[in-house]
């Protein structure tokens, strides 16, 4: 076992002060040598305090090993023969936790065949939709970890301190804004949580505001630690408050995130032993995240919501992405540091400039095959036609920058927070209600919706030099699916699989999407008129059904986490869906006769 004591680490520990009883410490730990693949490694995590001893794990942690084991560890794995794979984690959401169901599958399997990576592909938190108990706990938390204030460049109140102990606004966050035409608009596109008629209504009147609000979040939905003695049960006279339907809603919540916090453990366990890689999507910082050019420039012109915004993405730097790679945005550290030092003043300010302008977000990781994890949402294709017009999900450089990235590999792990290929008749409403210009209504972000990026993508798969297999993970949409597409007219087309896994706490209104997937089916059936109408000649998609699913649904709704194997050569040799309430989803993999044709 590797040992260093705190003088062998200090040069590669970054030491932050969140709050007075606070501290985040962030490890990127250069080694003389690379560590040992396929092969347990152990390691033993002790802390201690300026007014304590020092504490292992055993002390605050004491259920982080697996049955068996002394000391919790991990398998370095560079040969992916499996990942798991997921997103879309609501906390109170009626569903058990994906992730739980992950870590019971690393307790019943042998470390030897473990994934060799869990990939989170967004909206890991829920900033912008949160129960009003859940946000209630969070003031608590914030409380006893005792934030400095922040000022708030809004016109109701001054300070985050007024936000959190004396007027919380739940349900009620929109009235923050002044009664300007400008905050109107940032009314409409943050907080009036938009009535979708094809997918879940957004419950956006208790969006996080503060970096507290922001941080305690994340720390209630990664670890039980922060809830010993927080409350659930809100206060009568703030309950009494709500309308009947909140009431009871409230109360149907409380009882999910009881449900919640009794996974955290396992959850924690799961990620002491796993490597885990992460990408934001628009949850973690906001629903529709840069879905236009008109949404951005409304957000980003508006103090207010240009702070929301920036301490959103403050959260995803210090809790996901300098996981990633540390080594891409290391630069933004001390900014954040200095704002957190100065919370609401001009560093502040300046810091979330910083984060705003940055877009290096991307990352790739050394494994065979190399996983390269895109950026979908910070550097878009901004429509020329009109503002209202959904931007495309990567712009000209960036897809440029990825076709690099991707010479000179045979096989590729792609991941894409939303699915390259969509259901047909999902993303044909889309378009539908784009062209009324009306796409946030419908969540119209796909690859489809912009021809300039779509075409770049189809190109980077015809490059003659473009990898043989790719597999591209994905999720974003509330329901599981498998894709394999074949390129027509080219004489050695690429293999490319898309397994969609999501949600792990999320799930589509459930009879909507079975009347979804069966008008699908019906209307865009390989003999169908309207397919052969509206398909495009260029490629070739099946869409593999999951095995026992009645009256031949191909679409599976259930929380859970994706797992998919690999073959030596990087294809799929086994996808399921393990799904959080105990059953196992399996796609068949052999061609299927009713092959359609989608949109691309």
């Amino acid at each position: 076992m590797l040992k260093f004591d705190t003088k062998e680490l200090q040069p590669f520990v970054q030491h932050i002060q969140l709050a007075g009883q606070l501290h985040l410490v962030l490890l990127d730990l250069e080694l003389s040598q690379a560590l040992p693949t396929e092969r347990w490694i152990s390691y033993d995590l002790q802390l201690k305090t300026s007014n304590s001893d020092w504490q292992n794990w055993r002390q605050w942690a004491d259920d982080l090993v697996y049955p068996g084991r002394d000391l919790p560890g991990f398998i370095l794995k560079p040969k992916v023969h499996s990942v798991l794979h997921g997103s879309c984690r609501k906390p109170h959401f009626g569903a058990r936790d994906g992730l739980v169901r992950a870590d019971q599958q690393l307790k019943d399997t042998a470390p030897a065949q473990w994934p060799s990576l869990l990939m989170l592909s967004g909206d890991q938190v829920y900033t912008d939709d949160v129960a009003a108990p859940m946000l209630y706990a969070i003031h608590q938390l914030i409380a006893r970890l005792e934030f400095a204030d922040e000022i708030l460049p809004c016109a109701t109140l001054s300070s985050s301190d007024e936000l959190h102990n004396n007027t919380p606004y739940y349900y009620q966050r929109e009235k923050l804004l002044p009664a300007t035409e400008a905050s109107y608009q940032v009314l409409k596109q943050l907080f009036q949580g938009a009535k979708k008629p094809v997918f879940t209504t957004d419950n956006a009147h208790n969006h996080l505001i503060s970096f507290a609000e922001i941080c305690s979040m994340y720390l209630l939905v990664w670890s039980p630690a922060p809830w010993q003695g927080l409350e659930l049960q809100m206060p009568e006279d703030v309950l009494n408050s709500f309308s009947p339907e909140r009431q009871k809603r409230c109360k149907s919540y409380s009882q999910n995130l009881m449900d919640f916090k009794a996974g955290l453990g396992q959850v924690r366990r799961l990620m002491a032993h796993l490597p885990v890689a992460m990408m934001f999507d628009d949850h973690d910082i906001t629903d529709d995240w840069n879905l236009t050019a008109e949404w951005e420039q409304t957000a980003y012109e508006h103090p207010f919501s240009r702070r929301i915004i920036g301490n959103a993405l403050m959260g995803y730097l210090l809790f996901q992405g300098f996981g990633n790679a540390p080594e891409k945005v290391q630069k933004l550290v001390p900014l954040c540091q200095q704002a957190l030092s100065q919370p609401g003043t001009e560093a502040h300010d300046e810091c979330i400039n910083s984060l705003l302008k940055f877009s290096d977000w991307h990352y790739s990781w050394p494994t065979q095959p190399p996983l390269l994890v895109l950026d979908t949402r910070t550097q878009r294709w901004r429509s020329e036609l009109s503002l209202e017009k959904p931007s495309g999900l990567m712009d000209w450089e960036a897809i440029t920058e990825l076709q690099q990235q991707l010479l000179g590999h045979d096989a590729v792990l792609l991941v894409s927070p939303a699915p390259v290929f969509g259901v047909k008749l999902i993303e044909t409403i889309q378009r539908i209600f784009t062209s009324f210009g009306k796409p946030l209504m419908v969540d119209a972000e796909n690859w489809m919706t912009h021809p300039g990026s779509a075409y770049a993508l189809l190109n980077l798969f015809r490059h003659p030099k473009t990898p043989r297999n790719f597999v591209i993970l994905s999720g974003d949409v509330h329901y599981s699916f498998v894709f394999q597409v074949k390129l027509r007219h080219k004489q050695q087309s690429p293999s490319i699989w898309q397994v969609t896994s999501s949600g792990l706490k999320n799930e589509f209104p459930h009879k909507l999407l079975a009347l979804l997937d069966t008008a699908n089916r019906w209307l865009y059936a390989s003999r169908s008129p309207l397919n052969w109408f509206t398909k495009r000649r260029r490629m070739k998609i099946t869409h593999h059904k999951p095995i026992g699913e009645t009256k031949g649904r191909r679409l599976v709704n259930a929380a859970g986490i994706g797992l998919v194997e690999l073959t030596t050569e990087g294809v799929p040799s086994k996808i399921q869906q393990l799904c959080s309430d105990g059953n196992t989803v399996s796609f068949e993999l052999e061609k299927e006769s009713d092959d359609m044709d989608l949109n691309f």
